[in-house]
């Protein structure tokens, strides 16, 4: 079979729309713990894309093979958060070992843990040696929830200063970069010799969580004033933080957009017609492909619009009052318009955010 440009185009195209709509899909996994199920069906495209294009199948990531059967009961706390890990790992499947490697040309397997991590808000050390040591310990694998890390002695280390580390996504599976010659993989936990030590890097949250940092990040951070914490619901902060990473937002700025739209709840609907917990009116949802009732779609959809507004007007309370009233509005008034419900909006997230307007 000859190799055409359309054919690997097509085969490229499939497999970015699939790993784009990974996290969402992860998301809405995490309450019954179905992480390997949606990973599975990604692996599809991956799997049967060589093939199509006329590749070579040697050249495809031999991943999720032998994957679990579906999990059981919804995890709890870590589980809520340690699905955005999950999701950030999936994306870096079938990037090659690197030794060394700490970004998405190439991991090593600190490395991933160390990026993935970051990517939620989350910064840790960069070797096994000082991974092991942060959080706290989990008893067994049994205990494991996703997002924990598992560490073997590896060929370079020792129970008490482990050379490999995982990334535990549930029913004794583990995302990883093993070594050199291997991709970043789904493989199960026990084939990469013995646990020595598993951490549990997210806390155990209740209804609201403040131990992550929602400070501005990426380009927010050049036009926004520091922002403190933001209380939200555990099940969303993840959503906050990826979404923010994804899009160089401030995570505090999208928790405060929601806490000001609809009070953090998903179910919202204004008198205006605004679904959702974002509160996107059904035109605006439908242009940007997301439902706005899918908490995870529609902080994405917020993320890519706040993103857009900051680099389009230079400042986070245009970037407001174009969320709130339309940036043809902004453009039309040179600035924030003399609404007073939009001046009102403005004010109130960045009193939220401790920044003066």
């Amino acid at each position: 079979m000859s190799v055409t440009a359309g054919a690997v185009e097509s085969w490229a195209r499939e497999i970015g729309v699939t790993m784009a709509a990974l996290p969402s899909q992860l998301e809405q996994a995490a309450p019954q713990g179905t992480f390997e199920s949606v990973l599975e069906q990604a692996a599809a495209v991956l799997d049967a894309g060589p093939a199509a294009a006329g590749i070579l199948t040697s050249t495809a990531p031999l991943l999720f093979k032998n994957l679990p059967e579906q999990s059981g009961p919804a995890q709890t706390g870590a589980a809520t958060n340690g699905s955005a890990v999950v999701s950030e790992a999936a994306r870096f499947l079938g990037v090659p070992y690197v030794w060394g490697g700490e970004s998405p040309s190439g991991f090593d397997c600190s490395g991933l843990v160390q990026y993935v991590y970051a990517q939620v808000g989350v910064h840790l050390p960069r070797t096994t040696y000082t991974q092991v040591k942060v959080g706290t310990p989990v008893a067994s694998l049994t205990r494991a929830k996703p997002g924990d890390l598992v560490f073997f002695a590896g060929s370079d280390g020792t129970s008490t200063s482990p050379g490999h580390v995982g990334i535990y996504i549930g029913n004794g599976k583990m995302i990883d970069a093993p070594y050199a010659g291997t991709v970043v993989q789904v493989q199960t936990v026990t084939s990469a010799g013995p646990v020595v030590a598993i951490r549990r890097i997210l806390p155990v949250t209740g209804a609201m969580t403040a131990a992550v940092d929602f400070g501005p990040t990426g380009a927010a951070a050049a036009t926004s004033a520091s922002a403190g914490p933001v209380a939200v619901p555990a099940k969303l902060a993840p959503l906050f933080l990826a979404a923010g990473a994804r899009y160089g937002v401030s995570p505090a700025l999208l928790a405060a957009i929601a806490r000001q739209e609809s009070g953090f709840s998903p179910d919202a609907v204004s008198t205006s017609g605004a679904e959702g917990v974002m509160q996107f009116m059904p035109g605006t949802a439908a242009g940007l492909g997301i439902t706005p009732f899918t908490p995870a779609q529609a902080v994405d959809g917020a993320a890519r619009l706040v993103s857009g507004y900051i680099r389009q007007f230079g400042s986070v309370p245009l970037a407001l009052a174009a969320y709130n009233a339309g940036p043809s509005a902004v453009q039309e008034h040179g600035g924030i318009p003399p609404y007073p419900q939009t001046q009102e909006y403005v004010a109130a997230i960045m009193k939220t955010l401790g920044a003066a307007s």
